[in-house]
């Protein structure tokens, strides 16, 4: 670092010297080094200070400082470290840039400050496909994360990738992997999220690139939690609070509590779910600067619920409420009035379901919509609407069979049985969709997998995309009662001993 320091510093001269060199450190902290957000923090807080008050609005320095200062601060996610950052925008003239407000409102403190932005990013995705500057699409996509407007950034970002294997731009791609990573979550489109996650975990452990490293593990850890693999969250979010802790890393470590709520809140394990939902944000507030808090409005009062804090439960809706944050987006509106149904009784439950479920849009977030059919499918049955509850709890178990989130499948098929439905082959998590319903093809990908084929030659033996084995591995996990490919040749021996001989398919 102080060789880059020292070039930094000979790049300018003047007041502007120390501020160049205060990006430069800054960057190379939060990137390549240790992810010392604290003193990043002082190098970019110091050198602004130094510099000819009013601050010039229209001088890129100042504004590169003030976005890599306010990605320190939604590191940290403490909400101190924001104050020195919105003390230097209010010293700005003319005015404050529109993306420069754009990036504080959306990223610091959404739920408080996004609503009065969101007309203002709207306008800047409507041209993200136009746009030629990289960098102003990487931080319109930042803006978009916790506002859920991902899914309308995806083409912009897909261009950075792909233009990004011709340039020096690891950063920008990087960036742009984590971006689309999260949206693939939120897309259901969890496969292809693991594609990403490990392109970029490769890409950034090549290039020591840390900070950025523990985004894909956040993103990996949803999933294996969604679908049950308690393993991998555990070791995923392990890793993130073991980097995190020392460093101060807020958003890491709201990252691993929101991965670890939602895999106790699937397996049913409600008194961890509570301790891990209010670990983000306390019951009854949204946290101050801790945007991952919008992550888990309904996982904190279900898990409130589920252990008979109805009171915490009801107060957390109410803060939510008079927060505003429903009319952030179509996927928040959906959560807010489905965590109103499930503190409510008799025909406003209902009601509530009835509202959140014909929000416009929710159909992007398959899985959070499935959870909302599945809390109302619970509710008509003890309600003995069973005709009702079998409706939602079928699409919800549909839904969830195609992600292989299995303890969700498991719950769901459990509600349906208790309706007077058949749900299949649905009686225990390790049968939930039946290993007898594997296909041919998926029997030749198992085999091949077990005897340590990897995706890419498995694909070429069958002429198949890597991508194509990775979703059928993923669909085929579930039904052999298994969570990962370590455990696949047990599980064909198993199967094996109660198929007859000409299922067999192939000999790797």
């Amino acid at each position: 670092m102080p060789k880059l320091l020292e070039d930094a510093r000979r790049a300018d001269g003047g007041r502007a010297g120390p501020l160049v060199a205060a990006v430069a450190a800054a960057h190379h902290l939060l990137l390549s080094g240790e992810g010392d957000l604290d003193t990043a923090h002082r190098l970019l807080t110091g050198a602004i200070d130094m510099q000819h008050r009013p601050y010039d609005a229209t001088d890129p320095t100042m504004t590169d400082a003030l976005y890599t200062l306010a990605w320190v601060c939604h590191g940290a996610q403490r909400p101190e470290l924001w104050k020195p950052l919105d003390r230097a925008v209010a010293l700005l003239t003319p005015h404050v840039p529109d993306r420069v407000a754009l990036t504080l409102a959306t990223i610091g403190d959404p739920a408080r400050t996004a609503p009065s932005a969101l007309g203002l990013l709207d306008d800047a995705i409507a041209t993200l496909d136009r746009e030629a500057d990289p960098v102003r699409v990487i931080r319109t996509a930042m803006a978009a994360v916790y506002v859920d407007r991902l899914a309308d950034c995806r083409t912009a970002l897909r261009r950075i990738l792909r233009d990004g294997r011709d340039t020096s731009a690891v950063t920008l791609e990087l960036q742009g992997l984590v971006f689309l990573s999260r949206d693939c979550f939120a897309a259901g489109e969890w496969d292809q999220l693991d594609e990403q996650t490990e392109q970029g975990r490769r890409l950034s452990a090549a290039h020591s690139y840390q900070l950025l490293t523990v985004d894909y593990l956040y993103q990996r850890a949803l999933v294996a939690a969604a679908r049950g693999d308690t393993a991998t969250t555990r070791a995923l979010t392990d890793e993130m609070t073991l980097w995190a802790v020392p460093r101060r890393v807020g958003f890491a470590l709201s990252g691993a509590s929101h991965a670890k709520a939602l895999a106790a809140l699937g397996q049913g394990r409600y008194e961890e779910a509570y301790r891990h939902a209010t670990a983000v944000s306390p019951a009854g507030e949204l946290a101050s600067h801790v945007p991952t808090a919008l992550f888990l409005v309904m996982d904190l009062v279900e898990a409130a619920v589920r252990t008979g804090r109805r009171t915490e439960a009801a107060a957390h809706v109410t803060a939510v409420r008079e927060a505003g944050i429903a009319a952030i987006s179509a996927r928040l509106a959906m959560t807010v009035e489905a965590a109103a149904a499930l503190t409510a009784r008799g025909p406003q439950a209902r009601e509530l379901f009835e509202r959140a479920l014909s929000t416009p849009g929710t159909d992007r977030w398959p899985f959070e919509r499935a959870r909302v059919r599945l809390a109302y499918g619970e509710h008509l049955r003890r309600a003995r609407a069973a005709t009702d509850a079998r409706t939602h709890l079928a699409d919800a178990l549909d839904t969830f069979r195609r992600l292989g989130a299995r303890p969700w499948a498991a719950r769901a098929a459990g509600e349906l049985r208790a309706t007077g439905r058949s749900a299949g082959r649905t009686a225990e998590h390790a049968d939930e969709l039946g290993p007898a319903s594997l296909t041919p093809r998926q029997r030749e990908i198992a085999q091949l997998a077990a005897a340590g084929h990897t995706n890419k030659h498995i694909g070429e033996r069958l002429h198949l995309s890597p991508r194509t084995v990775s979703t059928h591995l993923h669909q085929l996990f579930p039904k052999l009662g298994i969570t990962s490919r370590a455990a696949l040749r047990d599980a064909l021996a198993e199967l094996e001993r109660h198929t007859p001989d000409d299922n067999a398919t192939v000999k790797p």
